[in-house]
């Protein structure tokens, strides 16, 4: 349920590695531009074929699903629901170097309209001032924060810091905790060096360079 760069890179890694499965994430809907219809659907409050759209997939992190949190937690009520939480002012300048740049707004433009529709309604588009307004998106992170905790029963919810690593996930799991190091992927600098290398990638390789790259050591 955590919104975008709140770790929710580093924590589809993780609950892959637990061997759950693979994780639905922003990367995975944007190798699926039929996907794009149906969450631009959802946020219109249409009706989805939930089971349809996560077919061969075992977890949901990032967006879009973080914004369905609610719908998704009544629609599976044996889930559990992860929380990603992070400082809220970090995580707005993070935004704004990554997925809210100007690097990014250039790709929107040239990108298919189905996936505008998608990101506009879902009030998340960095050629939108909304998105640059610093206390407008705190304000927005820190009361979706709040919702969730407020709506998803705690004995079903992990708020969850990932500098805390294996041990609460695991713990809230029920899952062995893994002989390697909790992954930590997809940082400010490892997103721009992605960014930038796009501008010498055919574009029918441009979905698969923005799938979430392990950290360098």
């Amino acid at each position: 349920a955590g919104y975008p760069r709140t770790g929710t890179a580093s924590l589809k890694v993780a609950l892959e590695r637990l061997g759950l499965g693979v994780c639905y994430h922003m990367s995975e809907c944007l190798k699926r531009p039929d996907h794009w219809t149906q969450w631009l659907r959802a946020a219109e409050g249409g009706t989805v074929d939930w089971d349809a759209l996560f077919d061969g997939f075992a977890a949901t992190t990032d967006a879009p699903g973080c914004y369905f949190y609610e719908t998704l937690a009544a629609r599976y009520p044996r889930a559990k629901v992860i929380l990603t939480e992070r400082d809220p002012e970090r995580w707005f300048e993070s935004t704004q170097a990554t997925i809210m740049s100007p690097a990014i707004a250039q790709r929107c433009a040239v990108a298919p309209p189905e996936f505008n529709a998608m990101m506009r309604k879902l009030d998340w588009h960095p050629a939108e001032a909304s998105t640059h307004d610093r206390a407008r998106m705190i304000a927005r992170l820190t009361a979706h924060d709040a919702a969730v905790k407020t709506t998803i029963p705690r004995d079903r919810l992990l708020v969850f810091d990932l500098t805390k690593g294996w041990q609460p996930l695991c713990e809230f799991l029920g899952l062995p905790i893994p002989g390697a190091p909790f992954p930590h992927v997809n940082s400010t600098q490892d997103f721009q060096r992605m960014v930038a290398s796009l501008q010498s990638i055919e574009p029918g390789r441009v979905k698969r360079a923005l799938e979430p790259q392990p950290a360098r050591h």
